[in-house]
């Protein structure tokens, strides 16, 4: 299923189209390419959660990586990484209410994770295989905090997102994700 998904997927630039071609053979050569077993790169699913006029993303300050940052977590063993996604961004917004606007997959990434300790746990530098799809929330519902995961959860103004992140290596992806949401609105 998950293979087939991304097969179908059009690429929207060349980053997607290189990444794209590397999901499908780590697919092809990993069995374990679903769980967090395996230490080399594993899926993860992400989100971009926008409100009804896309005019802001909602985003969470990242523990970890000490940033604000989209919403997401690991398949472990999930191969529906829609459901993945709508799940953790539940988790860590509180948002009961959530509309998926994209029809599968919204953008593709791989993105590479630094050594970090997490949960007292030491986890090498790895690569998370990403599939994020495109949510929208209604503003107005009250979210919350994930306290062990993140410190933070607000709506930015979409141009923002780029601003307001700390890690160099989101701002073409969030970059790109907001670029498709304006061609959507036209």
């Amino acid at each position: 299923m998950l293979k087939q998904e991304i097969e179908k997927y059009i690429p929207y630039n060349e980053q997607e189209e290189k990444d794209k071609q590397l999901m499908l053979e780590y697919i092809d050569k990993f069995e374990n390419i679903l769980t967090r077993e395996n230490e080399i790169a594993h899926f993860t699913a992400s989100n971009w959660i926008v409100n009804k006029e896309k005019t802001k993303v909602l985003m969470i300050y990242h523990n970890i990586y000490q940033s604000w940052a989209w919403t997401g977590g690991h398949a472990d063993g999930e191969e529906n990484l829609l459901k993945v996604a709508l799940k953790e961004a539940k988790e860590e917004t509180g948002l009961e209410n959530l509309k998926v606007l994209s029809n599968g997959i919204f953008g593709l990434q791989i993105l590479a994770v630094d050594g970090h300790v997490k949960r007292g746990k030491y986890v090498g530098t790895h690569l998370h295989l990403d599939c994020c799809f495109l949510l929208e929330a209604d503003e107005q519902e009250t979210v919350k905090i994930k306290e062990d995961e993140n410190s933070g959860v607000k709506w930015i103004p979409i141009e923002d997102a780029v601003k307001v992140t700390d890690e160099k290596r989101m701002i073409p992806i969030y970059d790109k994700l907001n670029k498709k949401c304006l061609e959507l609105k036209r």
